[in-house]
């Protein structure tokens, strides 16, 4: 490696919540925290995204409050929460609960939505992504605010983690609310995002170091395609494994051998 990383660098995992029987997830979960995982993420959807469209699937948070007591050391959040979903309040409370349940080990990952059928077949408005950006950037505060009202408190200031990539909407809010960044971009990408981040977070008077950057976990070998994104920035890379490979976590611990070799 070229450049010495900006902060440690984390391995996370992404059980994708379907075409799997729970009990293949539950196994998953353990393994991942007995390899040596940082963090488990779900993700925030009511059908699968690909393969079989009306395959099995799970509901994000009640599973997430599951991984609370299952786990011990693994941090757990979703890759992310769809903020039209449920009222900001109200995530305030199920992150604050899911927090305490998991002795403060909760990141809430939360993103504007995209998939048409989730809002469709479970009755809210679609509507347009800037509307759903506009939502997002009014929800935050009152996720905020809620937290600060809670009794009893979270137990420590939950890391926020926004996903997305919008110039003009979405890294703002980055550059607001968020203490983790995930980008869904490839490389020559991300440093341009990264650069657009810097502008925001200069525009707020935010120190854009703050700010841990997060990406997909590429395929190939670690040791070949990980260091040019930590050059790039990247400190958190998250593996996505999808249940139909009965959650193969092969490439989890090639990540995993990288890490530790640095």
């Amino acid at each position: 490696m070229t450049t010495t990383p900006s902060r440690p660098i984390r391995i996370g995992v992404q059980l994708q919540p379907q075409h799997a029987d729970y009990a293949a997830i539950r196994r998953a979960v353990a393994e991942a925290e007995d390899l040596g995982a940082d963090i488990v993420f779900n993700w925030d959807h009511f059908f699968p995204l690909y393969g079989e469209p009306d395959g099995k699937h799970y509901e994000c948070w009640t599973m997430l409050g599951a991984w609370a007591e299952q786990t011990s050391r693994v941090e757990i959040g979703a890759l992310v929460t769809c903020n039209s979903y449920r009222n900001p309040e109200l995530v305030a409370d199920m992150a604050r609960t899911v927090d305490h349940i998991s002795d403060g080990r909760l990141i809430l990952g939360i993103g504007s939505g995209w998939f048409q059928r989730d809002y469709d077949e479970y009755g809210y408005e679609f509507g347009t992504a800037g509307g759903r950006l506009n939502q997002l950037r009014d929800d935050l505060p009152r996720v905020e605010d809620r937290w600060a009202k809670l009794n009893p408190a979270p137990t420590r200031k939950i890391p926020v983690l926004v996903g997305g990539g919008g110039e003009k909407k979405t890294l703002r809010l980055v550059a607001r609310h968020a203490d983790i960044w995930h980008s869904f971009s490839d490389l020559e990408t991300f440093r341009h995002k990264q650069e657009v981040l810097a502008g925001h977070c200069a525009d707020l008077g935010r120190d854009p170091a703050e700010i841990e950057r997060s990406v997909g976990a590429p395929d190939g070998d670690p040791a070949d395609v990980g260091p040019a994104l930590v050059e790039a920035g990247a400190t958190l890379f998250t593996v996505g494994v999808d249940g139909d490979r009965d959650y193969d976590l092969t490439q989890l611990r090639s990540w995993l051998r990288w890490r530790d070799s640095l």
